[in-house]
């Protein structure tokens, strides 16, 4: 070994052994010992360090990843890159590239996805990221299946945003793996992978490991030169390493012209200082070195580098720029390979990069454009064009960081104006599925500073409303919405519609009557002839978007047309989630859920964020009553919102998720939920949320039968006046108002707000048949006795009740209940049993309890009141346990619930015991004897209701 490598050796591990602690920590994290069962695993699948430049994230990452293969776990690695950041998937492709053969053997769909998503196949539309991420998940488990896996990513904060979601897909589903991430970044904002407490903070060392790390350098400092160093190295590692080689052999006074620069910037003058000492040929080397950017550059690029044995090298390795070990060559540290990029002459990082686009050429068309452009310094439309290929690349692979990117530069050197204002305004529209509102708002402003087109403006601050809607600043988004929509009505009708159909989001989302009037009054200018078909995306948009704010108002035609559009619009996902969405606005329950259901289905390319209010699909699937479906509902829309930093997003799913728990029986988890929920917004500007979240309070209370705090919950639906806090969200809670109300001894409060409530009916007409039944109801628990049987019975009979089976359940029991008080058991056990029935399918638990109750005091033998076997299950058991009964393997199963084989497995290896079986094969009976009971609960809701 030879002298400079093994002092490059005692630098690297002096840095680990004062960082002893750190490594210790990290060390006991990922090598903790791996089991079947989950309950053995560390507590997190997922560690990430942080520290600046040169804190010694990577020395501790290969010390980590040394000690878990020498204790024979096999480690994947990829090193986040600069000149890659904007490549789409280059991270995973990097980490991938050992087990490459192993690709061939997932499920076809998830081969297929990792093929396109790494430009090796083509496909006609992007693949869906969570099919990305599912194939990663598959092939992973796969590999830790033979022996533990270790995920190693460093420098994180360079590496592309495609690959860090993909990964934080697979960070959240480690649950049963023996599989662990371990994450190195820079910067502590990092989404994504980061989004979490670090495990680890990579902190300044002390005074006394930087005189520690000192002592154990080549040439140890001394005396003023010492103290120099230690003060301006700030307990930096690598600071302090390379500038004890900066000083070694100089005098203390030649080191006092550094003054009080940042420490990046002494160290690149430090670096700056070698690469001008160099002779020319070594500096032309290094400098393509530091321009390549890769810790495992292809072999292509290799033959383009001297060979690592050439002389050439020897000046750039006694200057400690270059490292020539184990065969391999590169610069020293990630900082010193930017160091030389930056000190090196502007014309010589040019022709480095010329040379790289030349060597890539048509062979990796991405990489070729990124180079050609580093090496243009003036404008070229030819580069340009060749940047706008590569966005539409990275946007057919669902890379749309990566696209955003292409597009700016590529607008940057385009020479026409007009052309660059285009591919600006594309950017933006690409930038927004990454979820980055600072970089929509950016790219926005751009435009407005590039043109004079108020058009083209006006389609970009649409874009930044685009975006903001998902987040909690409703007021403001709505006025980035209302703005472009009133320049573009005039101009382009259909991007108007557009911009009105993310207003009537925002709408929905604060429940703000001013902002409907202000819609109302656009709408018309937006709305194209009555001639145009609502089959086409402008119509069909302006009609969205008048049923979304009003859907009292909404033409009777569109509803009854909805059928026919939701068949024509078969293979168009984003469309059928729009009709879906205006089907449960007007009360068509099952038709909602099953254009959801079609929509989910035929969805091949799943956008990194909700659209056309795709996140109520969880209320259609709680209303219609399959309950573990809107769980898992509410999960996807957390996981989305979670990876792209979407608060709103993130409170709609946890509000949802809170009322499912209450209704459930789990008060503590609904509790929680709905608290998180309400943390997440300004309830003055997301009603919705407001609802929902007190809904499931208000539900949560009346289970523990504190009946004083239900009315408190539920009474914040509805204004001082009487009015629904939010026009749509507001009245399905009115019979459980009533009901509290009555047992709170606050009468008169809820029959002002019932009161209300009808009035309304009178403006909404047929509109509204839901909320006909619930007023009913609403009156039947206030009414006087000897009224009360005519409100139950027209609740019953209503047919919206009978569409939503938990709804038509309670009319059920309370009637029963009301009839066992007048002593009419007889009359008062077929409403009881049926209700009970239906509880029992949804794992309603606490209703299941009041049903039995009221059943024996009736006089009927009941057994005891405890769940099902099936509804033992936790929700994603129960999916998993219906796909399994229905022949498929655990890799088909895992594919269509985003999750790995082994999670599969070993939720079932749970299942099995609570179902009282013992083989896969008995799945299948468990799931036909629970779609009996449903069958009958069906019919005898249909009894009830004829």
């Amino acid at each position: 070994m030879d002298e400079y490598t093994v002092t490059t050796a005692r630098c690297r591990s002096g840095t680990a052994l004062v960082r002893q602690a750190e490594l210790d920590r990290l060390v006991a994290a990922v090598t903790a010992p791996r089991a079947a069962e989950p309950a053995a695993r560390p507590a997190e699948a997922l560690l990430t360090v942080v520290g600046e430049s040169g804190a010694g994230r990577t020395t501790l990452l290969e010390a980590v990843a040394a000690r878990f293969a020498a204790d024979g776990g096999r480690v994947l690695r990829a090193d986040g890159s600069r000149s890659e950041t904007h490549l789409a998937f280059s991270g995973l492709h990097q980490m991938l590239r050992p087990v490459r053969g192993r690709i061939d053997a997932l499920p076809p769909r998830q081969r297929g996805a990792l093929h396109v998503a790494f430009g090796v196949a083509e496909r006609r539309g992007a693949p869906d990221p969570m099919l990305i991420g599912t194939a990663v998940l598959t092939l992973l488990s796969d590999l830790a299946a033979e022996r533990p896996l270790l995920v190693v990513v460093d420098d994180a904060q360079w590496a592309d945003p495609a690959s860090l979601d993909a990964l934080s897909f697979v960070a959240r589903r480690l649950t049963d793996e023996p599989v662990t991430l371990l994450v190195a970044t820079g910067d502590p904002t990092l989404r994504g992978l980061a989004v979490r407490e670090p495990t680890l903070v990579l902190e300044p060392l002390g005074r006394g490991a930087s005189e520690r790390l000192l002592d154990l350098q080549p040439r140890v400092p001394t005396g003023v030169t010492r103290a120099s160093v230690l003060d301006q190295a700030e307990g930096n590692p690598l600071a302090l390493v390379e500038l004890a080689r900066a000083v070694a052999g100089h005098d203390s006074a030649s080191r006092t012209g550094y003054g009080p620069l940042p420490v990046t910037e002494r160290l690149g003058r430090v670096y700056a200082d070698r690469l001008a000492a160099l002779p020319a040929a070594t500096r032309r080397a290094v400098v393509r070195l530091a321009t390549v950017d890769g810790e495992d550059p292809p072999s292509t690029v290799l033959s383009w580098l001297p060979d690592i044995a050439d002389p050439v090298w020897a000046p750039a390795e006694e200057a400690g720029l270059v490292r020539r070990s184990g065969g391999r060559l590169r610069c020293d540290h990630p900082l010193s390979r930017l160091a030389i990029y930056h000190a090196a002459p502007a014309e010589e990082r040019r022709a480095a990069h010329l040379g790289l686009a030349g060597l890539f050429g048509d062979q990796d068309p991405d990489r070729h454009a990124w180079h050609l452009a580093a090496a243009t310094s003036g404008p070229s439309a030819a580069v340009s064009a060749r940047l706008e290929g590569g966005a539409d690349r990275a946007r057919h692979r669902s890379g749309h960081a990566a696209a955003a990117h292409m597009l700016e530069r590529a607008a940057d050197l385009h020479p026409d104006r007009d052309e660059s204002t285009r591919l600006l305004g594309a950017a933006t529209r690409a930038a927004v599925l990454t979820g980055r509102l600072d970089s929509v708002e950016r790219l926005a402003a751009r435009v407005r500073a590039a043109t004079d087109d108020p058009t083209a403006a006006a389609l970009a601050a649409l874009q930044v409303g685009r975006l903001m809607l998902l987040t909690s600043s409703h007021n403001a988004s709505f006025g980035h919405l209302m703005r472009p929509a009133a320049v573009l009505a005039g101009t382009v009708p259909a991007a108007a519609a557009e911009a009105l159909a993310a207003a009537a989001v925002v709408r929905f989302y604060s429940g703000d009557a001013a902002q409907l009037h202000e819609i109302e009054r656009l709408l018309p200018r937006a709305s194209p002839p009555d001639g145009h078909r609502l089959g086409e995306r402008g119509a069909l948009l302006a009609a969205w978007a008048g049923v979304v704010a009003h859907p009292e108002a909404a033409d009777a035609r569109f509803a009854l047309g909805l059928p026919a559009l939701a068949a024509a619009a078969a293979e168009e996902p984003r469309t059928l989630i729009l009709l879906a969405t205006v089907a449960w606005l007007l009360d068509e329950t099952e038709l909602a859920a099953r254009t959801y259901d079609a929509a989910f289905a035929a969805r091949t390319a799943q956008g990194p964020l909700p659209d056309g209010l795709a996140g109520v699909a969880a209320l259609a699937f709680l209303d219609q009553g399959r309950w573990a479906r809107a769980q898992t509902a509410c999960a996807e829309l957390a996981a989305v919102a979670s990876s792209a930093g979407l608060d709103h997003a993130t409170a709609c799913a946890a509000a949802t998720e809170a009322l499912l728990c209450a209704l459930r029986g789990d008060v503590a988890g609904a509790r929680t939920r709905a608290r998180y929920a309400l943390s997440l917004v300004d309830p003055r500007e997301s009603r919705s949320v407001l609802v929902l979240a007190h809904r499931a309070l208000g539900t949560a209370a009346t289970v523990e039968g504190d009946h004083r705090t239900a009315f408190q919950h539920y009474r914040a639906l509805f204004d001082d006046r009487g009015n629904p806090t939010h026009y749509h969200l507001s009245h399905p809670a009115l019979p459980g108002l009533a009901a509290a109300a009555v047992r709170a001894g606050r009468h008169e409060d809820a029959s002002r707000i019932v009161d209300g409530a009808e009035r309304s009916l009178a403006e909404a007409g047929a509109s509204a048949p839901r909320r006909a039944a619930l007023v009913r109801l609403s009156r039947a628990v206030l009414a006087p006795a000897e009224e009360a049987e005519h409100h139950f019975t027209a609740a019953l009979e209503n047919p919206a009740l009978a569409r939503r089976p938990f709804e038509r359940a309670q009319a059920l029991l309370a009637y029963g209940e009301w009839l066992r008080r007048r002593r009419r058991i007889s009359d008062a056990r077929p409403p009881l049993v049926e209700a009970d029935a239906v509880f029992r399918r949804l794992a309603a638990q606490p209703w299941v309890a009041r049903a039995q109750s009221e059943l024996r005091a009736a006089g009927a033998r009941t057994g005891p009141a405890k769940p099902d076997a099936f509804d033992g299950l936790t929700p994603q058991q129960q999916q998993i346990v219906r796909l399994a009964a229905r022949g498929l393997t655990n890799r088909e199963v895992a594919e269509r619930l985003y999750l790995s084989p082994r999670t599969v497995g070993s939720h079932l290896y749970r299942a099995f015991p609570k179902l009282g079986i013992t083989v896969r094969s008995q799945l299948r009976h468990v799931v036909d004897d629970m779609a009996a009971e449903a069958g009958a609960g069906r019919d005898a809701d249909a009894r009830g209701g004829a």
